[in-house]
């Protein structure tokens, strides 16, 4: 028996600054709003009207939930919070667009040590942002203290969003046809896959997250927590153009290769061409590691964040959108027939995280990368 006793703030959780939290965060989240949220921050649970699916056809709810991984580690090194949150958003109402649908609202979940009131405000103004972006409002969360599990300054993000769409305007593997061009969208750098890799690179070279990196004209650090470019409202826009959309791809864990062969049917080849220069980043990573090539493939998106397959007819007129929302496409290739495979001689990508789905050939050299190839 302990002479003193023992009251939830000795445990090591502290509720007035679980409180304070909130307050810090208020202003935040009433940015990240839409017409159809009913209440305010501080409920049981977040509400939002949906009398608006009763004019739809044959409305089907999408959901996608996910985290960040261990970008968090930087982020907790670097001293900086405030971005990671768009990463949070931008990795789960993205898989959302990928079937076409409409992402409508968010919640989050913030596990720490301790409760800083104004970190967690920061991660949560940054989810918030990423709701901004999005067009998705943020209708809820929770922040918890869990002492003892985690250190003081550790914490972990987690979110899950749900979606709307049409049943006969979902995207998938059924519409892709033989034909079909694949465009790719850029990303603005790492975005929130491969980090346990590219910390051990940085850890092995014996470099600390604020060495200044010439290449990159800002540190390590800086660019490693570049936040996730979100897609949803130039994507939306292009679904909504009916241009011959036929499928979309987040180039998440994984790589190009590995999340563009889910969306193709099974008796197809998607070809694609490295016509593209890496962001200096990616070569660094590789040289700094001497990272073999398929490695870095399959673990980082290599400067393409999304994929988008399209009727030929309605290539420029997908560009010409994109373009207006600030987003330069490129044509890497079409998806052909799998006997296709054995002119080029390249490993074949076959399906991916349990989806049978169609292939996948990446072909020809990254410009400026001569004498990196698949071997190293």
């Amino acid at each position: 028996m302990t002479d003193q006793p023992i009251t939830y703030a000795s445990a090591g959780v502290d509720v007035h600054a679980g409180d304070r939290a909130v307050e810090l965060m208020k202003d935040s989240v009433r940015r990240a709003q839409r017409p159809e949220v009913l209440g305010g921050l501080g409920g049981f649970a977040g509400m939002f009207d949906a009398s608006a699916l009763k004019g739809m056809r044959r409305p089907v709810l999408a959901t996608s939930t996910d985290g960040v991984g261990t970008k968090v580690a930087v982020a907790q090194a670097m001293g900086v919070h405030d971005t990671i949150g768009q990463d949070l958003v931008g990795m789960v109402v993205d898989d959302i667009v990928v079937s076409g649908a409409e992402p409508l609202f968010m919640t989050d979940y913030v596990a720490c040590g301790k409760v800083v009131p104004e970190r967690i405000a920061a991660i949560v103004s940054g989810i918030a942002r990423g709701c901004e972006l999005a067009g998705v409002a943020l209708v809820g969360g929770e922040t918890a203290e869990h002492p003892g599990l985690l250190e003081p300054d550790e914490y972990d993000v987690a979110g899950a969003a749900t979606g709307v769409v049409e049943h006969d305007l979902v995207l998938g593997p059924h519409r892709v046809e033989r034909g079909d061009v694949v465009l790719a969208l850029p990303s603005s750098g790492l975005h929130s896959n491969g980090y346990s890799l590219v910390r051990r690179v940085v850890a092995a070279a014996g470099w600390g997250w604020d060495r200044h990196v010439d290449e990159l004209g800002r540190t390590i650090g800086e660019e490693a927590l570049e936040p996730t470019r979100i897609y949803t409202r130039a994507l939306l826009e292009v679904v909504r153009a009916d241009v011959g959309l036929h499928a979309l791809s987040h180039v998440t864990g994984g790589g190009l290769a590995a999340n563009l062969a889910r969306v193709l049917p099974r008796d197809t080849l998607a070809t694609v061409e490295r016509v593209w220069s890496p962001p200096p980043v990616f070569r660094l990573v590789q040289e700094l590691g001497r990272v073999p090539l398929a490695d870095l493939e399959q673990t980082l998106n290599m400067g393409v964040g999304f994929v988008a397959v399209v009727a030929p007819e309605g290539v420029a007129r997908a560009q010409e959108i994109l373009r207006a929302h600030g987003t330069e496409p490129w044509v890497v290739g079409a998806v052909g027939d799998p006997s296709t495979a054995s002119t080029y001689g390249a490993p074949v990508v076959q399906g991916a995280k349990g989806v049978d789905g169609g292939a996948v050939q990446m072909v020809g050299d990254y410009p400026a990368w001569a004498g990196v190839t698949s071997s190293q």
